[in-house]
């Protein structure tokens, strides 16, 4: 233990990997915000709807109207300020702040690399990013250091190695190996991608495409530490990162995980990166920050909040893809625990959803016309989620009691296909949603799946 201890977190190794991952992880997510921002997708994500879906404990959380575009400048200035390195800790911890804020605004827009992005920021603010080349090091001396105990490093290596691990492991179902689902539904309709477009069709493709994800995902982790297979596995990366770009509409994640994996590589890929930099913006002189101090790790601060706290932080990420085991049923299904366990792209799922609002004292009842309350990405994600469905109901019975209708109930008729399964009832029609309360209690409305999947 005390071997594994010196070599993996008290250990100093050269800071230049750090600064690099600094760097480019500013870049990267300022280059996101400003395509985020010129899309308009500002305007249509978080301004134009007229109801939001909340995640559960943070409903309070919801967009500030036309001032919704401050949180986007604040998240791009702070973005600016990390690459920097100046005024670090309050430029990461004001970055991770809004970033999380606009990824809380509206569950709708829930996509694993906003929350690994909201994870690594908050990973980050532990860490000594600003220690070498940066100008908070090159005005403030006490804080410049060549080199860094090994676990600042290796702790986002950690993080990588869980995202990719748990999604080959959730690959390891019966829909993804023995029937190619879902890609098997998607993949023919890139039939026109330039140069292989004409292949995806082929069912043996398919199957290799799934087979390959998942043994990828499973091995890239062990094929990046280890010093002889990193090149190759860095190119399987770049590989697999294009091509699922390529193939599928999933923004600045690929290249994110690209550049994210640059942070295995020996200091000297680093070291000759920061001397590109400092040459071609002739505005540092990099060999000031190659002063040889050590920041150290002492025996006594082994045992310092900050370690407990960075330790308590990878347990949870290890133990909640789990959560979903607590809850009797298929998991695609209820997605009860689906979120936030690194289930990349495992599901096609569709869905419809017909409300109907029934006065309880007169009988009297009406349909829901969606498009009154609900954008159509919107009305397409509740539509298939139990806690979406949940949600809306509770909003409508309380839309329509302002309104002036007494003593209301929302029933819902709900039919969910998943995986080219022939749809069926998703949603118990007879239960009154509008009593119903949100919690992480196993939803007992959902109708249970007709069919198995089986797997992790």
């Amino acid at each position: 233990m005390n071997r594994f201890i010196s070599k993996h977190i008290s250990a100093p190794i050269e800071a230049a990997p750090l600064a690099v991952f600094r760097i480019l992880f500013g870049v990267m997510m300022l280059l996101s915000i400003v395509r985020f921002w010129s899309y308009g997708w500002i305007e249509k994500l978080y301004i134009q709807p007229k109801f939001f879906f909340s995640y559960y404990g943070f409903e309070w959380v919801k967009p500030l109207g036309d001032y919704t575009y401050f949180i986007f400048v604040i998240c791009a200035l702070s973005a600016i300020f990390v690459t920097l390195g100046y005024k670090y800790k309050v430029a990461i911890v004001t970055f991770f702040l809004s970033f999380t804020y606009i990824e809380l605004m509206d569950k709708t827009t829930y996509l694993n690399h906003y929350y690994f992005i909201s994870l690594l920021s908050f990973l980050m603010i532990f860490l000594p990013a600003n220690a070498y080349f940066s100008l908070d090091a090159k005005q403030r001396s006490h804080i410049a250091f060549q080199k860094i105990p090994a676990w600042t490093v290796n702790s986002i290596k950690l993080m990588l190695g869980i995202v990719y691990f748990y999604a080959g492991l959730a690959k390891l179902n019966s829909d993804w190996l023995l029937k190619a689902m879902p890609l098997k539904i998607w993949l023919p309709s890139k039939f026109d991608t330039p140069f292989f477009g004409h292949f995806l069709h082929e069912e043996w493709v398919q199957y290799a495409f799934s087979w390959f994800g998942a043994g990828y995902d499973l091995a890239i982790p062990f094929l990046l530490l280890y010093k002889k297979t990193r090149p190759f596995a860095f190119i399987m990366v770049v590989i697999f990162h294009v091509m699922t770009r390529v193939l599928f509409p999933i923004g600045m994640f690929p290249y994110i995980m690209i550049i994210s994996t640059l942070i295995f590589f020996d200091s000297s890929l680093h070291h000759r990166f920061l001397n590109y930099l400092a040459s071609f913006f002739r505005i540092i002189n990099k060999n000031r920050f190659d002063n040889g101090k050590v920041l150290a790790l002492s025996v006594r601060e082994k045992a310092n909040p900050k370690l407990i706290l960075i330790a308590l932080f990878f347990v949870v990420q290890l133990v909640m893809p789990w959560r979903y085991l607590a809850y009797p049923g298929e998991l695609f299904w209820t997605e009860e625990g689906y979120r936030f366990s690194w289930r990349v792209m495992l599901m096609e799922k569709s869905g419809y959803a017909q409300f109907k609002v029934v006065s309880k004292d007169s009988g009297k009842w009406f349909y829901v016309d969606n498009s009154d309350f609900l954008t159509p990405f919107q009305e397409k994600q509740m539509s298939f989620q139990p806690d979406f469905i949940l949600e809306y109901a509770q909003y409508l019975k309380k839309h329509f009691e302002n309104d002036g209708h007494k003593n209301v109930q929302i029933f819902v008729d709900s039919r969910v296909a998943l995986n080219g399964r022939l749809s069926t009832t998703y949603i118990d029609p007879k239960v009154d949603l509008g009593q119903e309360r949100e919690s992480f209690e196993h939803k007992k409305w959902i109708i249970p799946f007709t069919d198995e999947i089986k797997g992790i």
